[in-house]
């Protein structure tokens, strides 16, 4: 396969990547590794089709073995995050014996860092149980696809052939890996084409990036909805009509379904029914795209571009800032989104309601204001103001945030203000359309209002509430098997059924928990909620092998960095590991990420359990006192803090603590608290227990 892109052109994200790292003082620290676009690389390494690479120098010589070449790739998919060698020998040889297949792996381990060493790449880092390959110095087609932003289409160009053509029958297990890792680039592609396509204004370029969006997804109605109604915009109605006719028989095919009555009305009333692509300018003002219709289930999210003072600002930060903002909201799989594009030129009128605003069927909106200052020191400032607004509620503000950094450094500006954005917009969403779903019928509810009606009731943690939630959701997964959010969530009620023993039968709970986590999973490997749930019920309940759940957390994180819940989950399950300082510092990212979290009571509440175990028994209690104040009902958190308290000889507080908790579980001693625990190592089971005991459990 031949690229059409030259060597230099390196099709990075330019979004931050999390890293843990050894400080001076052997303490280990997050630091932000920024990837700028049109950054160089000295390797090419192409994995889509004939897998090769390429230097400056011209073609490179990949290493000879077929498992070695197997090693690189998996390595190179793994975009410089650790690999556990269990994983890969698993992958590669899984039918020979463990230590044979760690013997083989070792050999192919020796012959990847001779092929680093000769092209000039950086040392592939080998551990007892992980692998690491630094990418800075290699570009990798398959990544760069996964994270390619709305202005990078032209590598939608590398998308011919299958992945790893070459290397299908190595191993059945890998076999399946690569159909797993081609159906994430597939997705990727069908994401790229579709944010391409919400980019153009001109029929023309609308035509050509709806014809590359179906070709990868020929199901995408919204793709076909855009070609037939470009084609009218030009005047091809016979090319619209062919376009209806390929629509027709891709979703025939596809399990004998139809297009929509709106697909249809495009062609059957093409004056009055079919969306506007305009041809004139792409400005604002006067260019009107139609978004795509949202889903006839579900709740619709617009991602407006943002007012700006500065006129110069208004086609650069202004859209640019709104684009990160919509990428990062895509990562929540509950919610349809409404691309900033597609909002062009209508969702600044969303105060009037007019009537093309009103045809949108947004239910919420994000949009802002940015404005340019001088500071007196010199060099301008940027203000930017980001509001959350409920549409079908006239436009009610649910929250707004205020940020504020210098303008040459508008990258960063954008990466945290899309951080924050995703981070707390959707806890707020989530809890409005619960109270939506409360004043409906129950008899009457979908299956999503269900589920709705259920995730407050699960984070109150009181009886008997928390059994009617239960109820409904056991109801929304009958109704709706397949939707990985309903059993994602209902995996989760049970996991707290257990954790605040309220289980009659945990083991059975347990078991249950395992099974909606692992099929959430099956369903949507790309739902990093359903991943981080599944994680936390492998490491808490299941007390399953701690390195392949940390790998789950840190494919749940690379998903949806933006996820305070995966960042919270994935701090409990470090810290039962003993990576205690790693441990922290998601904890810490989880509150930064979303200070005024709704459920910040769960993210305090997972870091008492690495400060235990660091000794650090003042913070502990601080941690403790403040996720009882806005949840006294949490059982994980009033076993951490009191534990604080018997090590730091505060009797009083632990007597009155003690017997709260045994009033909340009769019954309640040392030893469960012991049988619950999640802490695999020694030591951290033994400070945990002795403060137990200090504290008058026994």
């Amino acid at each position: 396969m031949k690229s059409r892109l030259p060597f230099e052109f390196a099709a990075l994200s330019g979004q931050p990547v999390w890293r843990t790292a050894k400080s001076a003082s052997g303490h280990a620290q997050t630091q932000v590794v920024r990837r700028e676009p049109g950054g160089t690389r000295q390797v090419r390494l192409r994995l889509i089709g004939q897998m090769s690479a390429q230097s400056t120098q011209g073609e490179v010589e990949l290493p000879r073995v077929r498992k070695t070449r197997a090693l690189l790739a998996i390595m190179a998919l793994a975009d410089g995050k650790p690999v556990l060698r269990e994983r890969i020998a698993g992958l590669l040889w899984s039918t020979r014996e463990r230590e044979q297949a760690r013997a083989s792996l070792r050999q192919c381990v020796h012959e990847l860092q001779e092929f680093c060493q000769t092209n000039g790449l950086a040392r592939l880092r080998t551990g007892r149980q992980h692998l690491v390959l630094d990418l800075d110095k290699v570009w990798s087609d398959v990544v760069a696809i996964n994270t390619a932003t709305s202005g990078q289409g032209d590598l939608l160009d590398l998308v011919q052939g299958e992945l790893l053509e070459e290397l299908a029958g190595l191993d059945e297990a890998f076999d399946a890996w690569i159909t797993s890792e081609a159906r994430r680039l597939r997705e990727a592609a069908v994401s790229l084409a579709g944010m391409v396509l919400d980019r153009q204004s001109e029929p023309e370029a609308v035509i050509a990036a709806a014809r590359r969006l179906v070709s990868f997804a020929p199901t995408n109605e919204t793709g076909w909805q855009r070609l037939i109604q470009a084609h009218l915009a030009c005047g091809e109605r016979a090319a619209a009509m062919e376009a209806l006719d390929r629509c027709t028989r891709a979703l025939a095919n596809s399990g004998n379904r139809s297009p929509s009555a709106e697909t249809h009305a495009l062609l059957d009333n093409s004056v009055q029914a079919a969306p506007r692509v305009s041809m004139q300018s792409s400005s604002a003002a006067t260019v009107h795209v139609s978004p795509p219709r949202r889903h006839s289930a579900g709740v619709c999210l617009g991602v407006s571009v943002f007012r700006t003072s500065d006129p110069a600002d208004a086609d650069t930060v202004g859209v640019e800032l709104a684009e990160e903002i919509a990428t990062a909201m895509s990562r929540v799989r509950w919610l349809n989104l409404i691309a900033p594009r597609s909002m062009t030129g209508v969702s600044h009128d969303a105060g009037d309601q007019s009537e093309r605003w009103r045809a949108l069927e947004v239910d919420f909106l994000l949009d802002g204001a940015i404005q340019r200052r001088r500071k007196p020191a010199g060099g301008d400032e940027l203000r930017v103001t980001v509001r959350l607004l409920d549409m079908r509620a006239g436009g009610e503000m649910l929250w707004s945030q205020r940020f504020e950094r210098a303008a040459d450094d508008v990258l960063t500006l954008q990466d945290d203000i899309a951080a924050a954005t995703a981070a707390q917009a959707d806890p707020y969403i989530l809890l409005q359309e619960s109270r939506r779903a409360a004043q409906r019928s129950v008899e009457h509810a979908s299956a999503l209002d269900l589920m709705l009606r259920a995730v407050p009731a699960i984070f109150r943690l009181v009886e008997p509430d928390y059994r009617q939630a239960g109820d409904w959701l056991e109801r929304a997964a009958e109704m709706a098997p397949d939707n990985a959010a309903i059993l994602g969530w209902y995996a989760c009620w049970h996991l707290f059924l257990v954790g605040q023993s309220f289980a009659e039968h945990p083991a059975d709970a347990m078991r249950r928990a395992g099974q909606l986590a692992q099929r959430a999973v099956a369903l949507d490997p790309g739902c990093a909620r359903a991943l981080s749930i599944a994680a936390h019920v492998n490491s808490f309940l299941l007390h399953k092998d701690i390195g392949e759940t940390v790998a789950l957390h840190e494919r749940a994180l690379a998903l949806n960095p933006n996820l305070p819940f995966a960042w919270a989950v994935s701090c409990l399950t470090l810290a039962y590991a003993g990576r205690h300082d790693e441990a922290v510092l998601h904890g810490e990212r989880a509150r930064a990420l979303s200070p005024f979290d709704p459920h910040s009571f769960f993210f305090d509440s997972a870091l008492i359990v690495p400060c235990l175990a660091r000794q650090e028994f003042e913070r502990a209690v601080t941690l403790g006192r403040r996720s009882l104040a806005l949840n006294p009902y949490m059982m994980g958190t009033m076993k951490g803090l009191l534990s604080a308290l018997g090590h730091l000889g505060r009797w009083d507080e632990a007597v009155e603590l003690r017997t709260k908790m045994q009033r909340q579980v009769p019954g309640f001693c040392l030893a469960d608290a012991m049988e619950r625990s999640a802490l695999r190592r020694t030591q951290d089971r033994a400070i945990y227990a002795e403060g137990l005991k200090l504290a008058g459990l026994t």
